[in-house]
């Protein structure tokens, strides 16, 4: 066929399309199209115009009404190609920010309170501040406003390092502190305190504590004759080889037997056989930074001039927001200029044990940590955090006690179950006895299995 038969087909169908609309006869049954179906899209009823302002949505008319419309009328429909959106409203269920206002009107007078209320999506967290400088007005002087809720934390964690989850850790029983030998004479046990610390830089107190006890039995006496151990002498007699392969445990020996060696000659040459008792003086001997001055001053003279911050110090309290530092000794500025200085010499033993056992540096304990159970801990690992939640509202800890009976002399041995629960803060406990009577009917007695709290249930031992 060619082209031009197949535009005078098409002339001529539309031409009998016309004649048929004109005489009201009904069009033929022609092919559905895309085009066609145009003129069904979603229109509102021009008829209910008072209903569609209170609609939410518009009026949708099926395509078979339609169809049956215009071919009962005979009127074409006025299309557009545009489609419609609809508009769908708001879920219900989702939460919003919407304000409940309560009001509450008093009999006498016509006073009202009015407080409103948000509803957040997420539960409010507090406003954590780090140490922040601060101006007075009246008096333009400048202080150092402390972290938010240091106090609440930090009386947190000394009850974790006493009676918690941070208890006996290992600088309780091998920090430098305590490393030195208890039949040595005072001055002896400074120069211990100050050798400690010099091996201690990158390195764990449990193989400090070893190298320790090894000079401390080990090192060879300067003259025939002489003591064995650890003292200014034999330090100074002592072969460079043999320190080095005493203290080879420690992290970077070869150094520090260097550093030892020249703070012997130090110490004799210009402090009269003992160890410097001022900040400059101890930070003068070599491989002694601020840090070990600090802590060596606290321990072997008593005196306590600042804060001795190590990396555990200078870890956990940039986790917390304390302050952001960039290295130990920023951070015992920071510390410094707000903590009171009644606890300066605490605060080293308290975070040292604190990251060791709870806050370690990697595989934090979290959900352990009384911090992160609180909401204090702006680091703590939130799935942690909930999954010790958990553990610890399921957890009963069951104590026994011994305890007198009315009849006299007799005792009885009771258990007695708490049952904890940490959102409420309530504590509920039950009395309980072992090894009960058996019944009439021979069934032996005992602890309920049940999980609500059993009975109380009372039997006496017969001595």
């Amino acid at each position: 066929m060619t082209f031009e038969n197949h535009v005078a087909i098409i002339s001529r169908r539309y031409h009998i399309y016309r004649c048929h609309v004109t005489d009201s006869v009904s069009p033929p049954v022609r092919r559905i199209t895309r085009g066609s179906l145009a003129r069904f899209a979603y229109q509102s009823d021009a008829t209910s115009s008072s209903k569609a302002k209170n609609a939410t949505t518009p009026q949708v008319t099926d395509i078979e009404d339609a169809v049956s419309d215009d071919a009962a009328t005979n009127t074409t429909t006025t299309t557009t190609l545009k489609r419609k959106r609809t508009v769908v409203p708001p879920s219900t269920t989702k939460r919003s920010s919407s304000r409940s206002v309560v009001v509450k009107k008093e009999e006498e007078g016509e006073e009202t309170q009015v407080e409103e209320k948000k509803a957040a999506a997420t539960p409010n967290r507090r406003d954590r501040k780090p140490a922040r400088k601060t101006i007075d007005p009246d008096t333009n002087t400048t202080t150092v406003a402390p972290p938010s809720d240091w106090e609440e934390m930090y009386d947190l964690v000394k009850a974790m390092r006493l009676t918690g989850p941070a208890r006996d850790a290992a600088v309780d029983t091998m920090g430098c502190e305590r490393l030195a030998l208890p039949t040595a004479s005072p001055k002896d046990q400074r120069l211990h305190t100050l050798v400690a610390l010099m091996l201690s830089s990158q390195t764990k107190d449990t193989t400090n504590a070893v190298a320790m006890r090894r000079l401390q039995t080990e090192l060879p006496p300067h003259s025939p004759g002489a003591p064995v151990g650890l003292n200014l002498e034999n330090l100074l007699a002592v072969d460079p080889a043999k320190l080095n392969e005493l203290i080879w445990a420690v992290g970077f020996h070869n150094n520090k037997t260097k550093y030892i060696k020249q703070a012997a000659e130090i110490l004799r040459d210009r402090w009269q056989g003992d160890i410097p008792d001022t900040i400059d003086g101890l930070t003068s001997l070599p491989g002694v930074g601020p840090k070990m001055a600090h802590l060596c001053l606290s321990s072997a003279w008593g005196r306590t001039e600042g804060i001795g911050v190590d990396v555990h110090v200078h870890r956990i309290t940039n986790l917390w927001g304390w302050q952001k530092s960039k290295n130990p000794e920023e951070t015992r500025l920071s510390l410094q200029s707000w903590l009171p200085r009644d606890r300066w010499r605490e605060i080293n033993w308290l975070l040292v044990g604190f990251g060791q056992k709870v806050c370690l540096p990697v595989g934090r304990r979290c959900g352990e940590c009384e911090l992160g159970l609180r909401g204090l801990c702006k680091a703590a690992e939130r799935a942690k955090v909930i999954q010790g939640r958990k553990v610890r509202e399921e957890t009963a800890a069951l104590k026994v006690e011994r305890v007198k009976t009315e009849g006299g002399d007799d005792d009885e041995l009771v258990i007695k179950e708490e049952y904890i629960k940490r959102e409420e803060g309530e504590v509920g406990s039950v009395d309980m006895v072992i090894n009960e009577p058996k019944e009439e009917d021979g069934s032996a007695g005992g602890i309920s299995p049940k999980s609500s709290p059993p009975a109380k249930h009372r039997r006496t031992r017969r001595s």
